[in-house]
């Protein structure tokens, strides 16, 4: 009698738990949306480079790379989280200081002018949006597998990133297209600025954590979840899965350049576009939710594989604006399916007591990848490809399909999505050879 009026009580508070955290991870998505450097500040910074600096391909791909820095040593911030609590907290206090950081990184950048004296204004904001994103990965892991919802969590996440993307791309676009390359880049920052206070207003409110202290036995315990997560074969191989995965030519800076220099689409319509290529991720969020959550995580992957090839050879068809509008929002839908069957892969894999660096770890190999393939896609395309567009489209595509030859190695069998690993071992009685 007491079990089940224990359950009765449970259930309600564990819904009102799972609404807040979904706001929650739907405010600091939309802040990343807005304030990574790939948001709001994205088109006008690439714009200043190329028309006020006189950079070329290369050049603004290296400047932006620096900025994926402190996304790549993500692990490090998670460890830090993991072991020392700040305030008596180990997420909430961290969250609000990197957000009030990017306020004051991005308020810098309203009145610099130098690339050098951006590139320190925009560092620090990198670093503010990277901890809070390895903090926000921490709590969805821990809630996630908690709850059995990995899947949905990374879903909001990425819904609400994308929408704030859409607002993003269309506003950049226009501040480019009707103010000088300077002021729009101004604009942009100061626009961006405001956004954090949101985060730290929704972690003061929609966080429940209890306060921990600096103590030999809760490190001992934390300590152990970090050799339980390097001495888990199946994170390596998940490991190595998301960086070939990830990597394949880049084809972000090169097809700006051949926007607005070959097809001489106006800025304004460029940043449209990034808003229908986020239109896509928002469709593909919600169709999500209908048609792809039921599907074990090995079809997921294929699917996303198979969409992603496709996708990439219809840039041989990048005519106009018309053509480009379609092809962009295909992608948008593509990539929503690929990232979700990813993150959803690393967040079940992590073990528990080490969710912040597990789960960082595995977020840094995809911005690693990712920054490689942006650097070898913009050399190729200026040094190798003279320029041409189709090389690069053929390479990367074929790139994206030997992710189907890496889909075996996992070994995933019918494991379903949001499935923690630890809990589907207990539920499985070892196979023939197991040890």
């Amino acid at each position: 009698m007491n079990d089940v009026s224990f359950q009765i009580l449970e259930v309600p508070q564990d819904k009102r738990q799972i609404s807040n955290l979904l706001i929650f991870f739907a405010l600091v998505y939309v802040v990343e949306g807005l304030g990574q450097i790939g948001g709001l500040v994205s088109q006008p910074l690439t714009y200043y480079l190329k028309q006020v600096q006189g950079w070329t391909p290369v050049q603004v791909t290296a400047f932006i790379t620096a900025f994926n820095l402190p996304w790549i040593i993500k692990p490090f911030y998670g460890l830090v989280s993991d072991f020392v609590p700040l305030f008596g907290y180990r997420r909430k206090s961290y969250l609000i200081l990197a957000n009030l950081a990017a306020v004051v990184g991005y308020f810098f950048v309203t009145r610099l002018v130098k690339p050098t004296d951006l590139g320190i204004a925009l560092m620090l904001t990198a670093y503010a949006m990277a901890i809070s994103s390895t903090l926000c990965g921490g709590v969805l892991v821990q809630h996630g597998q908690q709850h059995q919802k990995c899947g949905k969590f990374v879903n909001q996440q990425w819904l609400f990133y994308n929408v704030a993307a859409m607002t993003a791309a269309i506003l950049g676009g226009a501040l480019v297209q009707y103010v000088d390359p300077t002021s729009a880049l101004h604009i942009a920052a100061g626009i961006v600025a405001v956004a954090p206070f949101m985060v730290v207003i929704g972690t003061v409110f929609l966080i429940h954590e209890k306060k921990a202290t600096v103590n030999i036995e809760g490190m001992k315990h934390t300590l152990e979840g970090l050799v339980s997560a390097f001495k888990r074969r199946h994170l390596w191989v998940v490991a190595v899965f998301i960086f070939l995965y990830y990597f394949s030519p880049g084809l972000s800076t090169p097809l700006y350049y051949h926007m607005t220099d070959d097809l001489k689409f106006s800025q304004g319509y460029i940043g449209i576009l990034g808003s229908i290529g986020a239109a896509g991720w928002v469709v593909g969020a919600l169709l999500y939710r209908r048609l792809f959550d039921g599907l074990t995580l090995k079809r997921l992957l294929n699917l996303s594989i198979a969409l992603g090839t496709i996708t990439g050879l219809s840039y041989l068809l990048f005519w106009n604006e018309a053509a480009a509008a379609m092809i962009s929002f295909a992608s948008g839908f593509t990539a929503m399916l690929a990232t979700v069957a990813t993150l959803t892969l690393a967040a079940d894999y992590c073990p528990k007591r080490a969710e912040g660096f597990s789960f960082a770890v595995l977020m840094s190999i995809i911005n690693l990848s990712t920054s490689v393939s942006d650097n070898v896609g913009s050399f190729l395309y200026t040094h190798i490809f003279d320029k041409a567009l189709p090389p690069m489209v053929l390479i990367s595509s074929a790139f994206t399909a030997f992710a189907f030859i890496l889909v075996p190695m996992l070994r995933l069998g019918n494991k379903r999505q949001n499935e923690p690993v630890e809990v589907r071992e207990r539920l499985e009685p070892p196979g023939p050879g197991a040890r």
